[in-house]
């Protein structure tokens, strides 16, 4: 089966190497091009890919501008889908992009993992069977908080991705969040049980300040929402693996 082919530019060597791992894991084919909006074009109507990730500034031509002379110029019949990054937040800038019709914006530093997923369901998942199913509950995880409201580049982000997903496979963490979860995250990551557990304090925060009131309760129920205010991080965490897990039992 052909590979998806994916390509990006090129804005640290670092960052572009941790990349390039993470998706060549999945079996994506990785271009990574210069850090330059001609060149970017170039490589773009050479490979055709189902995935981009430009830079939104680059000399020469903006990330826009790439995007709308490669849909005017590109006679494959591949459809791509783009992606976005900078280190800036800045909201107005943010919504000209998907405006533009750029599908995510990824905030640097941004969690590699967010875009190997971003990228299997941009390609339609079209890879074998058994990757997309390693890959299943990751892309869930990340769909969900995404849909929630939580900011892919705040640290809680990643700590509530793996307690989730570690709860998927493991129910007794969710008896043990102090004792067993927050440890094993903290271990993980390199760093603390008490930094994991506020950090994901925060990014529930956050979300439950930002997100949308309605796709809040839809995972929450109302009585979260309006009666008892925030949920707890083991409130949250049981919630959404718990939907994950009965979800994927209706379709087993």
């Amino acid at each position: 089966m052909e590979k998806i082919k994916f390509v990006m530019t090129d804005t640290d060597t670092q960052v572009s190497a941790v990349c390039r791992r993470a998706l060549e894991a999945k079996g994506i084919a990785v271009t990574v091009c210069e850090k330059n909006g001609t060149k970017a074009l170039e490589t773009l109507l050479a490979v055709h890919p189902q995935a981009v990730l430009l830079d939104a500034f680059m000399p020469d031509l903006d990330a826009i501008t790439v995007k709308q002379r490669y849909e005017a110029q590109n006679t494959s019949s591949t459809h791509t889908t783009f992606f976005v990054t900078g280190a800036f937040q800045s909201e107005e800038m943010e919504q000209e992009l998907l405006d533009s019709g750029f599908s995510f914006f990824f905030v640097k530093p941004f969690d590699e993992s967010v875009l190997v997923s971003r990228v299997l369901k941009a390609a339609g998942n079209t890879m074998r069977p058994q990757v997309v199913s390693q890959d299943s509950d990751e892309l869930t995880v990340t769909e969900i908080l995404h849909q929630i409201g939580v900011p892919a580049h705040i640290k809680g982000y990643q700590f509530l991705r793996d307690a989730i997903l570690l709860t998927i496979s493991d129910h007794g963490y969710i008896n043990a969040v102090t004792k067993r979860l927050y440890p094993e995250i903290a271990k993980r990551n390199m760093t603390t049980a008490s930094r994991v557990e506020r950090a994901i304090r925060h990014a529930i925060e956050v979300a439950w300040d930002r997100g949308d009131v309605d796709t809040l309760n839809s995972y929450f129920g109302y009585t979260i929402h309006n009666l008892r205010g925030k949920p707890t991080n083991s409130e949250f965490i049981a919630m959404i693996s718990d939907k994950i897990r009965l979800d994927k039992k209706r379709h087993a």
